[in-house]
């Protein structure tokens, strides 16, 4: 009785077919699973008389082994069945799908715009670290301890450390470069910096800046002058005209605020430049002594220009932006504008 339903079994194994994964699926199912017709004749063992037990189990090694054998046939059938049908589904006369194509996000395309300008007058580029500490931050730059000047920038301060806290400008990578370096220094660092604002159309906690340091034996507020019209001219157009106001930075002496004439009105006056024909794009001046200083760059023998400007700032004007907001919100309709910046 049970040969004849190991035969049966056999019978089966060999007559067995199977063209799609549904089919496989089935097979295996019913010969290689443990609750296979196979697994029930190795259950039976138990029941097998002891003297017969040797045979019926080498006949059941051999359903298994031939359960096995056709299972790995039926995958490779399947597998050619499969590739096969997808050549026959290929038609070659159809057109291409068009995938989507990205962008250059603007703040990138403009940090990268403005790193290209100086590069090409002989700045090189330094990074440093978004937390940094109270000496980089704030004292190598002439920020007194509890001097007022401090509160021109509202800081995220590390709560158990008060003096580690996130960047609140990339003025901290120049005192690094400084300290490591021996003048002639020409260095431009962008970077993220963080302020305790409310965010708005014009303010954001979170911003991108570039700031520029030259400093060498006989350098002027002239040098300095010439260097950001160069700038400006190259990033807005040959007719763009700057002008320097007079202005306050702890870590500069004398100081000077950058502006431009208005990219939207031509200097004619708008809401965007509030009807006064011009738009400020950073601040600037000579370092302070005390900066050369304290970074063990003798002052008596050399002198720098600093400057610095927000990338957002630069991009609004650039790409006629009216909200800050939108360069961090991922506005996919806002982004597919910049494709061309590929």
């Amino acid at each position: 009785m049970q040969s004849e339903k190991i035969d049966q079994i056999k019978a089966e194994i060999a007559a067995a077919d199977a063209v799609s994964p549904e089919e496989l699926e089935a097979y295996r199912m019913r010969f290689i699973s443990k609750k296979s017709v196979v697994g029930a004749l190795f259950a039976e063992m138990r029941h097998i008389p002891n003297e017969n037990k040797k045979a019926y189990g080498q006949q059941v090694n051999e359903v298994k082994q031939l359960a096995e054998e056709k299972f790995q046939e039926l995958i490779q059938q399947v597998e050619n069945a499969g590739q096969k049908k997808s050549h026959q589904d290929l038609d070659l006369t159809l057109p291409p799908t068009t995938w989507p194509v990205g962008g250059i996000h603007p703040l990138t395309a403009t940090r990268q715009r403005i790193v290209e300008i100086f590069e090409r007058i002989g700045f090189n580029l330094s990074e440093g670290p978004e937390i940094e500490d109270d000496w980089h931050n704030f004292t190598a730059l002439n920020f007194p301890e509890n001097h007022p000047a401090r509160e021109m920038q509202d800081t995220f301060f590390i709560e158990k450390n008060p003096d580690i806290a996130l960047r609140t400008h990339t003025s901290s990578v120049q005192v690094r470069v400084m300290e490591s370096e021996k003048p002639p220094i020409r260095t431009l660092s962008p970077g993220r910096v963080f302020r305790n604002e409310a965010i708005s159309a014009r303010a954001h906690c979170i911003f991108h800046q570039v700031e520029g340091l030259y400093v060498d034996e006989n350098v002027s507020f002239a040098n300095l002058k010439q260097t950001l019209y160069h700038f400006a001219r190259e990033m807005f157009g040959k007719h763009t005209q700057v002008r320097f106001r007079p202005s306050f930075f702890p870590f500069t002496e004398p100081s000077a605020e950058i502006d431009i004439s208005c990219q939207l009105c031509g200097g004619k006056g708008c809401n965007i430049c509030k009807n006064t024909g011009w738009v400020e794009i950073g601040g600037s001046g000579m370092v302070d002594p005390n900066v050369l200083e304290n970074c063990g760059i003798d002052s008596e023998k050399y002198t720098g220009f600093a400057f610095g400007m927000g990338i957002e700032r630069i991009a609004m004007l650039k790409y006629q932006i009216n909200d800050l907001r939108l360069f961090t919100e991922n506005d996919i309709r806002f982004l597919r504008q910049f494709r061309s910046l590929l």
